[in-house]
């Protein structure tokens, strides 16, 4: 590897972790008194829009998208009528294109607003459908801690999955944080 290579790929990969900090912190919400406007959020969903119908139209790929505001963040989803096969190579394997799509779509409102996006993108419902396993995937582990008394480590996963899973975890009275770095993210799961 070269080392323009090199510098490249540790660029990259801090800019990464930027992200994903950022994202983290912002998954906890907006600090007190810095709540977002509806119409500014409204502006990053027409911006990401715009941006994922270039890439959609780039990529041939037919699919109608949806902006929702709720909860102080921006909703994405891009759906189509049809199974469109186009679309779920979007997703990816474990989402991992989508979650790459998602960060595009957040620099796209960076670059355009030069304001930090939380904006959620779901391709054909995966999100959802992701959102039962993880809650399934706490539930195990809170079990799994119930009985042997010992904590419980799950595998990697985004930010946005932690946070749901950190909720669920909560919500059945147990507790959990984040451990580990980059790709290797986890959550345990423990009882106090």
């Amino acid at each position: 590897m070269s080392v323009e290579s090199t510098e490249e790929a540790t660029a990259a990969a801090s800019t990464e972790e930027l992200a994903e900090a950022a994202v983290e912190t912002s998954e906890e919400g907006a600090p007190a008194g810095k709540s977002i406007s509806v119409s500014r959020l409204e502006e990053e969903g027409d911006v990401a829009a715009d941006y994922l119908e270039e890439l959609l139209d780039i990529a041939d790929i037919d699919g109608d998208i949806d902006i929702e505001v709720r909860n102080g963040r921006t909703y994405i989803s891009i759906a189509a009528e049809d199974d469109s096969e186009g679309l779920e190579s979007l997703v990816g394997r474990d989402g991992e294109v989508l979650e790459a799509l998602q960060e595009l779509a957040r620099l796209s409102v960076l670059s355009a607003t030069e304001n930090r996006s939380r904006l959620v993108l779901d391709i054909n419902g995966y999100r959802k459908e992701r959102a039962g396993d993880l809650q399934q995937i706490a539930e195990d582990a809170v079990a799994k801690v119930k009985e042997t008394g010992a904590p419980v480590a799950l595998e990697p996963m985004s930010a946005y999955e932690r946070k749901i899973v950190h909720d669920a975890v909560a919500d059945l009275g147990f507790v959990s944080e984040s451990d580990g770095e980059g790709a290797g993210r986890h959550i345990v799961v423990s009882a106090d």
